[in-house]
């Protein structure tokens, strides 16, 4: 099924195939040992399933530990790689080894029993080390691997081989390493179970400067070190949901009968014509030139404008504010589709709720008018969040905690309760009634701010989601369909608690002559449109489809207040770092 290729993607592990490059590690006496070594490295899997005990080297002399080798090795700065992470290369002919997804700690821990069915099984563990806690004969090692919120305790005594790397301090905190042990159930009462350590092996150490230690530092802070964010766990916990989210709108459109269509990301239209694009030109010398490059440079028409015939594709382009016109040509030939890709708006605003780069999520539906265009927004959403609320419970419990108390409750409300519609005239009249002071004034023809929404949602309607239809056309954009008093057009907010407007929708229009009338009036280029205006010339139909920031929705359904901390790397004004 194509969502279930669209799935989180696993990391590559050894198998029963694999060998690793461990000769140039021993001296040329110990080379008889070898054989011996290769037939432990590359037995076949025991339990637990999927596992094998990859790093039992009894055969070797006890003088030199396996780990004290590959410590060895990244300390001497060797030519080598380590051996145990480099598959050794295919000899000709050989065939691909099989592969087979890697145990993580989301799977050890989050079955029913929580890792009380795995006890007295031998496993392995790879990932970060979150803190480290020595004591006199024993050391707590907290170990996440970034598959789920909860760390695997690592439980280890002086005997356990490697503990060399504990003593001498290279092993701390962010460093990156691999702990084989055996599964017991826990003293502790945070968790279920945890490992008793056989093993340590150090992968790649953490220099003292690492900046996040087990001390909280702010988001305005992390947002300066975003390569290393994910490792916190409000960001690993915002990267899980946002996978399971865009995992579910897959899901949804594909069980559906909805079309994935990937939309270009250069352009030439401007689809909410409101001129807010960046410009894609090689006009402008390329990166290695560009400090010492003279404005003359640019090629300019006799009348000193820019000569855009000798840009890359012969005229202005720019980069895409949103893939629906793109949609609206293969609805008219697939009936359903969706795009989900990023998008870019070159709007100046340094605010928490706007970003220069994120993706939309854009369906289309042929033969559908703005009832069908509702019905499918509230099922949308409704499913992606009953799916984090299902699969994602463990982020979500942690989000309620730590991040906006009462949000398990708010998501459940908008899952499980019926959405209120209501036309613009009706909200203005309800907006003017309210026994509130806004900041912004509400008239009719205004065009509502946060704010409004917000009070909308989450006073007037007591938190219950609401759609809000039939919106004055002088506000909105050239596409929407115009409705028979002449003064609005077929165009619907989905508003929600906390974030206000959610998702901006509306039926198409069909009309050619319409549509080149509102052209006309708004003064847009109709030759860009060319190919628009022949979706209405050959077999147009009734259509419609809605736009959802996915980020908004990230914001949403987590309770993240910067819209900046919903993306792994925020494109901001004055701001495109990493």
């Amino acid at each position: 099924m194509a969502a279930a290729a669209l799935g989180p993607a696993t990391s590559l592990r050894l198998n029963s195939g694999s060998t690793f490059r461990l000769l140039s590690f021993y001296p040329k006496s110990n080379r008889n040992y070898l054989p011996e070594i290769l037939k432990t490295i590359t037995k076949p899997h025991a339990t637990p399933p999927k596992f094998h005990h990859f790093f039992q080297l009894s055969g070797l002399p006890r003088r030199r530990f396996f780990c004290s080798v590959i410590s060895g090795a990244l300390q001497s700065n060797e030519s080598a790689k380590v051996g145990f992470l480099e598959k050794e290369k295919s000899e000709v002919g050989n065939r691909v080894g099989e592969f087979r997804k890697k145990l993580k700690i989301a799977d050890i821990k989050g079955g029913p029993d929580e890792g009380l069915d795995l006890v007295g099984k031998t496993i392995v563990v790879m990932g970060w080390v979150r803190t480290l806690r020595v004591q006199s004969s024993v050391t707590f090692v907290e170990v996440n691997d970034g598959s789920c919120l909860s760390n695997m305790q690592c439980v280890m005594g002086l005997e356990a081989e490697g503990y060399d790397q504990v003593e001498s301090g290279l092993i701390t905190t962010g460093a990156s390493i691999l702990v084989q042990g055996t599964v017991v159930e826990s003293q502790g009462s945070k968790q279920k179970v945890e490992l008793k350590v056989n093993k340590i092996v150090l992968i790649g150490k953490s220099d003292p400067s690492y900046p996040i230690q087990k001390k909280r530092v702010s988001r305005e802070f992390l947002r300066t070190k975003a390569h290393l964010r994910p490792r916190t766990n409000t960001f690993g916990a915002v990267a899980r949901v946002r996978n399971a989210l865009a995992y579910a709108t897959h899901k949804f459109f594909q069980e559906n009968g909805f079309v994935w269509v990937s939309s270009p990301i250069i352009t030439a239209s401007d689809c909410e014509g409101a001129g807010e694009q960046f410009c894609v030109t090689t006009l402008i010398p390329g990166s290695q030139e560009v400090a010492n490059s003279p404005v003359d440079r640019i090629p300019k028409t006799k009348d000193g404008l820019i000569d855009w015939s000798q840009d890359f594709f012969g005229k202005p382009a720019f980069l895409t504010v949103s893939g629906q016109l793109n949609a609206e040509t293969y609805a008219t030939a697939l009936s359903d589709v969706y795009t989900f890709g990023p998008t870019f708006r070159a709007e100046n605003s340094n605010t928490s709720r706007h970003l220069a780069e994120f993706w939309m999520i854009e369906p289309e539906l042929a033969f559908a008018d703005l009832t069908d265009d509702m019905a499918c927004a509230t099922a949308y959403l409704q499913y992606v969040v009953r799916h984090i609320l299902e699969n994602c419970k463990e982020d979500m419990e942690f989000f309620n905690t730590w991040i906006e108390k009462g949000i398990i409750d708010r998501l459940t409300g908008v899952a499980e309760k019926d959405f209120v519609q209501l036309t613009y005239t009706d909200a203005v009249e309800l907006l003017l009634k309210a026994k509130k002071k806004f900041e912004f004034p509400v008239e009719w023809g205004c065009d509502l701010q946060s704010e409004h929404e917000r009070y909308i949602t989450e006073e007037a309607f007591g938190g219950c989601p609401v759609i809000i239809r039939d919106y004055p056309k002088d506000i909105k954009a050239f596409y929407m369909r115009q409705n028979d008093d002449g003064k609005t057009v077929a165009a619907m907010d989905m508003l929600v608690p906390r974030v206000g407007e959610l998702i901006g929708g509306s039926q198409r229009e069909e009309r050619l002559e319409y549509l080149e009338d509102r052209l006309d009036e708004l003064k847009l280029n109709k030759e860009s449109f060319w190919w628009y205006l022949d979706l209405r010339r050959y077999g147009s139909v009734p259509h419609a489809g809605f736009g959802l920031g996915f980020e908004r929705l990230v914001q949403f359904a987590t309770g993240i207040e910067n819209i900046r901390d919903a993306i792994p790397f925020p494109r901001v004004p004055g701001s495109a770092e990493f």
